[in-house]
């Protein structure tokens, strides 16, 4: 089982920063998971959230607000973290080791993604970044657009646990998912996992903080976890305290 920092090392440092990162790497993960959108200047920028009041205090909207003004606010305070800020992905591959994989969430909730697919397609052909990243979202119009303009780039389908699952599992996975299936953790399932390993998907389970949980997880097959504590799983898995 690999293990990718949710947000980096979330739970040590602000999330989706440089910081986040550069912690998962000293914590010992195979990688990180990160969220991805557009901005109001175009720049393909690290954040989660839409606005920016639960990270900075500021009634900002990404889509809507300019990278040069995005880049003054902290969200690392208001997390309980020294101030930090939020970084682009391609500040974010330039810091990352060669062989960190990178698992890339395109955020978008609505039909038109303002060409976040194409372009996170685009900077990982540029960098030939298709041996140590893949990329993932709830959106499965995102991951359309994507196998359309890049056919071989990893991706996969996150399930959203407060959705109907038919039409996920068994409508959009089959159509989107080319190397993975993402579900939450309380999804997996001995016969769930075997079956999406029997379609040739790698299964990426979300977000797992416990110990026992996660070697359950491993038990079942399962080949990445995600976490915001990598160093705590890592302990869990190879027989310590989480």
């Amino acid at each position: 089982m690999r293990i990718l920092g949710h947000r980096g090392a979330s739970a040590d440092f602000p999330e989706n920063t440089l910081e986040a990162f550069e912690g998962a790497v000293a914590q010992g993960a195979d990688g990180v998971e990160l969220d991805v959108m557009v901005c109001g200047s175009g720049e393909l920028v690290v954040c989660h959230d839409e606005r920016l009041e639960r990270l900075a205090g500021k009634a900002w909207e990404v889509a809507t607000t300019p990278w040069r003004k995005l880049r003054q606010a902290d969200v690392g305070t208001r997390l309980g973290f020294a101030p930090a800020r939020i970084p682009l992905l391609t500040e974010v591959f330039d810091a990352l080791p060669s062989d960190f994989v990178v698992n890339v969430e395109l955020k978008c909730e609505t039909v038109d993604d303002r060409g976040l697919a194409v372009a996170v397609g685009a900077l990982l052909h540029q960098r030939q970044a298709g041996a140590r990243a893949f990329v993932s979202s709830f959106n499965p119009l995102c991951l359309v657009r994507l196998a359309r303009a890049y056919p071989d780039c990893p991706r996969g389908l996150l399930l959203d646990p407060d959705k109907a699952w038919w039409p996920q599992a068994y409508g959009w996975l089959p159509v989107v998912a080319k190397t993975s299936v993402h579900p939450h953790f309380s999804a997996c399932t001995q016969a769930r996992v075997n079956g999406w390993h029997e379609r040739g998907w790698q299964v990426a389970a979300w977000t797992v903080d416990d110990g026992n949980e996660a070697r359950s997880l491993r038990a079942m097959g399962v080949e990445w976890l995600i976490t915001n504590r990598p160093a705590a799983m890592k302990r869990a898995l190879s027989g310590g305290v989480a």
